[in-house]
């Protein structure tokens, strides 16, 4: 259709019924088990389904899985399948033909996640699965190697989507721009780095509350502009229908210094925005000898000497909460308010002054590793801890230099981000468990202490939601009492959209979800 080639004219007629967004950071591929960073995650959530899916108040529901029971001391998940979901037509079903999902699809499909040689980043999701088989057509189970909570949340994740056999064996390491899944969407067409194209699903299986089939749209169209100003002016242009969260290059454009819409934008767009599962936060590697990293006096000193809701304030247009609580964000049982630290100016100084004091040490220094796009907020920290005595010095690198120094233990101090995979607290206390010890897992400041250790192996085991997050709060009070890191700020999502979209919403999970997307004329 309009897509492709046609009149200027035609394009305004058929506009409403394709939704058009950029993608700055690029797609690396359309093959699920592949689906790591967000941008591939948005566009494979349009092409494919799983067991479960989440909604945006994070509760994990019904997908090709129409309902599910769990026995064995909560270690045997079994799901019963619906029997209308088709996978996307392809020529290798017959000629122009589908078929139905099945439950050995979902064998084949996890057994891929777990080979070798496949190498999918998603394999961990299944590290605690002892196995799993199609009972029938309908009936697939899954037997966990011991209790595990948040294994529902697991599933939502696009690793553990549904693909054909047929179609992934006949094109290889080419299905990754060749996708064929059940989902609202179809691929149409990739130019890499140009356009990518999705066609309505004519044969999806969901329906809104009146019954009604998803999706509303015909169409999405996905561009690739690389950066986030060209990103913006395509959106105020109205070449596109939304964008998602806040750059500096244009926050000041959109925003006032308090976080509302400017007037030249507030008749013909919306803003959203809600909690974000994204911990933003400052580390500490306690493996190293230097001396200021080591004291846990310093390590406090940096968590009281700045004022974080002032730098949300002039950084980020009161966008996002400033993070006086621990390190699980606000939004997830475990949550507390109370555990962190906050901005006490007259104590930074005085632990700065008993490390000069213990030490002989006179001018306390330390160096903070960054990536340009968090420079802003570094300087500010390091402005405000000048006023302590301590002096900061800032170290900018690529973030891909960043992100595999800080996996292998070769900065001291370093910015850092921590996004959920799943909706659960433990996500977020995993970084702080012995046993994952970057690279070989997600503890990059090598924090090690039994007794959070044992508290967390013990949340494993525990089946009741309160008591378990009794647990998370405790833990986190200890990480935070070690001071390991500093948190900075709980981030929000932040969409703005044309009016004329609807039906957009968010979560907390930052998933794009366009199935039930409506654009009016």
């Amino acid at each position: 259709m309009m897509i492709f080639s046609c009149s200027s004219k035609e394009n305004n007629e058929l506009d409403h019924l394709v939704f058009r967004y950029n993608e700055h950071k690029n797609i690396g591929s359309l093959d699920p088990a592949f689906s790591k960073d967000l941008a591939d995650i948005w566009a494979t959530h349009q092409l494919f389904n799983g067991l479960v899916q989440m909604d945006d108040q994070l509760n994990v529901k019904p997908c090709i899985a129409k309902k599910w029971t769990i026995t064995d001391s909560a270690k045997t998940y079994t799901f019963t399948l619906r029997k209308d979901v088709y996978f996307h037509k392809h020529n290798l079903f017959g000629k122009d033909s589908t078929r139905t999902t099945t439950a050995s699809d979902f064998e084949y499909s996890f057994n891929r996640l777990r080979d070798n040689t496949i190498a999918s980043p998603g394999s961990w999701v299944l590290n605690k699965v002892e196995d799993f088989s199609a009972i029938n057509d309908s009936t697939f189970q899954i037997r966990l190697k011991q209790p595990f909570p948040a294994f529902l949340g697991l599933l939502t994740m696009k690793y553990c989507s549904v693909v054909p056999k047929e179609i992934v064996e006949h094109y290889g390491n080419d299905f990754r721009s060749n996708p064929i899944g059940t989902g609202p969407f179809k691929f149409k067409r990739w130019e890499e780095n140009l356009k990518l194209v999705f066609r309505r699903n004519n044969h999806y299986f969901e329906t809104d509350d009146k019954g009604q089939q998803l999706p509303y749209l015909e169409a999405i169209a996905i561009t690739f502009l690389p950066d986030k100003q060209s990103e913006f002016l395509q959106f105020a242009q109205g070449n596109i229908d939304f964008v998602s969260g806040l750059d500096g290059s244009y926050k000041d454009e959109i925003l006032t210094a308090e976080g509302k819409l400017r007037t030249n934008y507030a008749e013909d767009v919306k803003m959203i925005r809600g909690p974000y599962l994204n911990t933003e936060y400052l580390a500490f590697f306690m493996e190293t000898d230097v001396n200021t990293i080591k004291s846990l006096k310093l390590r406090k000193a940096i968590n009281v000497g700045f004022d974080r809701s002032k730098m949300m304030t002039y950084l980020r247009n009161g966008i996002g909460i400033p993070a006086n609580g621990g390190f699980i964000p606000k939004g997830l049982p475990g949550f507390d308010a109370s555990i962190g630290y906050t901005y006490q100016p007259d104590l930074a100084k005085q632990l700065v002054s008993e490390f000069k004091a213990e030490t002989g040490i006179n001018q306390p220094e330390i160096t903070l590793t960054t990536t340009s796009n968090y420079l802003s907020f570094c300087e500010f920290i390091q402005r405000e801890l000048q006023k302590t005595g301590l002096l900061v010095n800032v170290d900018v690198i690529p973030p891909s230099s960043l992100k595999d120094s800080k996996a292998n233990g070769q900065l001291d101090f370093f910015r850092a981000s921590w996004i959920a995979d799943y909706p659960d607290a433990e996500n977020y206390l995993s970084l702080y468990y012995s046993k994952n010890f970057a690279p070989n897992g997600p503890n990059y400041t090598h924090f090690k202490n039994e007794v959070f250790d044992r508290m967390y192996e013990a949340a494993y085991l525990e089946t009741d939601p309160d008591l378990r997050a009794q647990l998370y709060t405790k833990m986190d009070a200890l990480i935070m009492d070690s001071a390991p890191i500093v948190p900075l700020f709980y981030d929000e999502v932040v969409r703005f959209t044309r009016k004329h979209v609807n039906g957009l919403g968010i979560n907390a999970t930052n998933l794009l979800e366009l199935k039930s997307v409506r654009k009016s004329n």
